[in-house]
């Protein structure tokens, strides 16, 4: 699996957009439960038919530049592959040295963020950490566990030691990212609306504000056509009220990520199961 991996990193990334079209049409076409989720969930957005088409093949490119992403050499700079808009935001936010959160749905290339955040601003001093799930299959819990542990680009695991990291990373005045439409384990989230129906939204985020003082935004990577690269948009994040219960925020953060999947709806992942029940929480080791 490896030796794929590495075959596929070094294709040109509109080979590999091309590839991953081809099987995100496959994959909605083998699979009828993928296929009803996508329509529903799309449904609930409002979303055209087009926009739906769309989000087919964007699902499949998502999977596809992966390995461009985790195994490109750091000597290799995304470079001029991306262009910023709203980076002012950011600069205004470090300078409170206060701490920022950054907010970003299951949309377009997330990865590509915080691998461009760190190369434009961890050398000012402000690195980026970022929350993950480790995966199960141990081959892949070490190819992204050295993917994402970039220079500038710190992971934490989605754990009671990942939070805790997060709140010192914050402390310090430096950045933190993770997805707050990411499904949590029982007892970490609360249910609140996501267009329109009840999701188990996850509770880390607006704690995070709440007991650091930090700054939220949100930011997403916008995937080109012919694979010309990304646009980093970053838009304030939603503000969260030192008193507010976690029922109130988790009703802000998902309005808040409503309005960034709303700018290029096409390129949410419409198919991730959103609106499942929580899983029990595993003990940490």
């Amino acid at each position: 699996m490896m030796f794929l991996l590495r075959l596929l990193s070094k294709l040109p990334l509109v080979v590999l957009h091309a590839l991953g079209t081809l099987g995100g049409w496959l994959s909605w076409s083998l699979s009828p439960s993928y296929r009803a989720r996508c329509a529903a969930n799309a449904g609930l957005a409002g979303l055209s038919a087009a926009d739906r088409r769309a989000a087919v093949g964007h699902a499949g490119r998502m999977i596809a530049e992966l390995p461009w992403l985790w195994l490109r050499p750091v000597s290799r700079p995304l470079g001029s592959r991306v262009r910023w808009e709203g980076a002012e935001l950011i600069e205004q936010a470090l300078q409170a040295s206060h701490g920022l959160v950054f907010m970003t749905p299951h949309m377009g290339c997330f990865e590509v963020t915080a691998q461009a955040y760190a190369e434009r601003f961890a050398p000012q001093g402000c690195p980026v950490t970022v929350l993950y799930r480790p995966a199960r299959k141990p081959w892949m819990r070490e190819v992204v566990e050295q993917s994402r542990g970039r220079p500038g680009l710190a992971t934490a695991p989605a754990s009671l030691s990942g939070v805790r990291q997060m709140i010192r990373a914050l402390r310090r005045g430096e950045a933190v990212g993770l997805l707050p439409d990411q499904v949590p384990p029982q007892g970490l989230g609360v249910w609140a609306d996501f267009f329109g129906q009840p999701a188990y939204t996850m509770t880390l985020g607006a704690r995070l504000l709440q007991q650091t003082g930090a700054a939220s935004l949100a930011i997403f990577g916008e995937r080109l056509s012919w694979g010309r690269g990304f646009v980093i948009h970053v838009r304030p994040g939603p503000d969260i009220p030192a008193d507010s219960t976690p029922e109130c925020a988790a009703a802000l953060i998902n309005k808040a990520m409503e309005a960034v999947i709303l700018q290029q709806p096409s390129q949410y992942l419409w198919g991730y199961n959103r609106y499942k029940a929580p899983r029990p929480q595993e003990a940490e080791a």
